[in-house]
């Protein structure tokens, strides 16, 4: 199987966040070692759309792929200058939930063939669902690079103070749908100092989970929730809110709080993993039943089924076109 991976969302000098989560699925699905597996990737930068078409036309306009899939609405447009016999799409919440890339991500619906979501709450924003079929494909957590470390050794190399009460809010400050105001209301009643993540290189990223006595996910709205389950792949206390897979990935975890937005009763939650500075949670078998490998696997036989279903179809036209040929 021959697929190309097409992106606008991929780690840079300028950005090393963007997108790393699209990178940890590539990287999965190359060590799943499937011999009959052949990956290819074109990344390029947000908003170069028509340039991304004319270099994918000219890089790839003699070939033909099994599959080519897209990750983000607006990409399925370059996407689909190459030819393939699946054309996918994985839709992250932009895409789907921005007024300008809504209208243009459905419009390249009717020429995709596997539609995916990076979950069921975002699933429902597609247009014609659930009568359009659409799949459930987020790029999972990579659970190799979260995991716990240390909490005292994580904060020496960050320069962090040992008994300080830290918070962390795991998303740029700029992007208004994450409220960062909440997180600060909520750190200044606790009496914690917020930590927030911004251009922070991904592989850094665990270094400031386990360093924190907790995180907090105060967010309006997330296509997936990934940041959550970093958090309980490194078992570190999380409050969240209910938006994205937050219920399911928090549901029975003792530490991991789930709760609609309340600046009293998320301090409230938040204190009890303040006030005990080593506290962990047992969380990470949760965050490995949504890691980067097993969905990557879940995105692999979401190609296979479909390729099988087109080639199936392709056959059957083919019969009905010979049943048809005048051959006396």
């Amino acid at each position: 199987m021959r697929v190309l991976i097409v992106t606008n969302m991929w780690p840079s000098p300028e950005r090393p966040e963007l997108g790393s989560f699209v990178r940890d699925q590539l990287e999965a699905l190359r060590e799943l070692d499937d011999p009959l597996l052949e990956l290819e990737c074109f990344a390029f930068p947000p908003g170069g759309y028509a340039s991304a078409a004319r270099q994918l036309r000219s890089r790839y306009g003699k070939d033909r792929f099994d599959v080519v899939h897209a990750h983000f609405g607006l990409t399925a447009w370059p996407s689909l200058a190459v030819s393939a016999t699946v054309h996918g799409l994985t839709l992250h919440g932009t895409d789907l939930r921005h007024r300008r890339s809504r209208l243009i991500t459905h419009a390249a619906l009717p020429f995709i063939d596997l539609i995916g979501a990076a979950s069921p709450e975002l699933a429902a924003d597609v247009p014609g669902y659930p009568r359009r079929k659409v799949e459930i494909l987020p790029c999972g957590v990579a659970t190799g690079r979260f995991r716990p470390l240390d909490r005292q050794q994580a904060r020496s190399t960050l320069g962090l103070k040992q008994a300080g009460r830290y918070l962390l809010f795991p998303a740029d400050p700029a992007r208004a749908e994450k409220r960062f105001d909440r997180a600060q209301a909520v750190a200044s009643r606790c009496g914690a100092e917020l930590l927030a993540l911004g251009a922070i290189s991904p592989e850094a990223v665990p270094l400031w989970i386990n360093a924190a006595n907790a995180v907090i996910v105060p967010s309006e709205r997330e296509g997936f929730g990934l940041a959550v389950l970093e958090a309980l792949a490194c078992e570190v206390p999380v409050c969240c809110s209910r938006t994205g897979i937050h219920q399911v990935a928090t549901r029975s975890i003792e530490g991991a709080d789930c709760l609609a937005y309340d600046e009293k009763s998320w301090s409230e939650a938040l204190a009890v993993s303040l006030d005990q500075p080593e506290r962990r949670i047992v969380s990470r078998a949760r965050a490995e039943e949504f890691s980067a490998e097993r969905m990557a696997r879940r995105l692999l036989e979401a190609w296979r089924a479909k390729l099988d279903s087109a080639l199936d179809s392709a056959a059957a036209r083919n019969e009905e076109t010979l049943k048809k040929t005048p051959w006396d």
